[in-house]
């Protein structure tokens, strides 16, 4: 075997999926594509939060194609926040990226947000032009305006999970439930550059929603209250979620 086969991969790439099965491979290929002049060595780390369709046959498919694709499920479905922690537990890069399972995130817009990395601590995506219901699109717009009056920051886009940032940073976040809604905030509240860049954002073209306006608004908001004591620095970056998992290593 040779020595770059045993070194951890320089990115890592997270995604968590819930009943996404006909997104899944078509995602796959679109990450490698858009790494495909990257000299750094890349990990596709899929985590499956117990689908109910062929979502955990589907990533075993893709990994059987390429063996840079790591398969890792949810013992029980444990939500999109937990999706994401178990993918950041299992990471090994320098340097993590985030995107979501449906195929509204663009994989080609990563690679600009890489080379701004060198700048920053993390780069967030900002949609620009979103490819979304009026209701998701007008719960984003209440969202932002109840961060801005209760934590006191105004991100633009601090929903979209198209992200790119250091390994560092992982230290700096509190592990919760809603915690994908939050992480630049956290981020930048606890010292971390965060930028903005805007990024190309598609429709929906496989799978359903899993969200609408009183999940999206209640959850959002009901993290608030944590968020904001995170902030104030009188609560631990300590775990609230532990989910459990296996990775398919055959």
């Amino acid at each position: 075997m040779p020595a770059s086969a045993l070194m951890p991969p320089a990115i890592s790439v997270i995604v968590p999926l819930y009943n996404e099965a006909r997104n899944v491979q078509p995602l796959a290929r679109k990450i490698f594509e858009a790494f495909r002049e990257e000299k750094k060595t890349i990990e596709l780390i899929l985590v499956d939060d117990r689908s109910t369709d062929e979502t955990w046959q589907e990533i075993l498919a893709a990994r059987r194609t390429d063996s840079r694709i790591r398969a890792l499920r949810h013992r029980t479905q444990s939500g999109q926040s937990a999706a994401l922690w178990t993918g950041f537990q299992a990471s090994r890069g320098e340097v993590i990226a985030t995107l979501d399972g449906d195929l509204q995130n663009d994989p080609a817009d990563l690679p600009q947000m890489l080379a701004q990395l060198a700048a920053c601590d993390m780069v967030c995506g900002v949609r620009i032009g979103r490819k979304d219901t009026v209701v998701r699109r007008l719960s984003s717009v209440i969202a932002r305006w109840v961060r801005k009056i209760v934590l006191g920051v105004n991100f633009r886009d601090s929903g979209c999970n198209l992200r790119i940032f250091r390994r560092s940073v992982l230290k700096l976040l509190p592990a919760f439930d809603g915690l994908h809604r939050f992480v630049p905030i956290l981020a930048h509240g606890a010292g971390a550059i965060v930028k903005e860049m805007p990024v190309t954002h598609h429709p929906r073209v496989a799978g359903l929603s899993k969200y609408g306006i009183l999940n999206r608004l209640g959850r959002g908001i009901s993290g608030l209250a944590l968020v904001r004591r995170c902030l104030k620095g009188q609560i631990p970056a300590t775990s609230s979620i532990s989910p459990t998992w296996e990775e398919y290593r055959e």
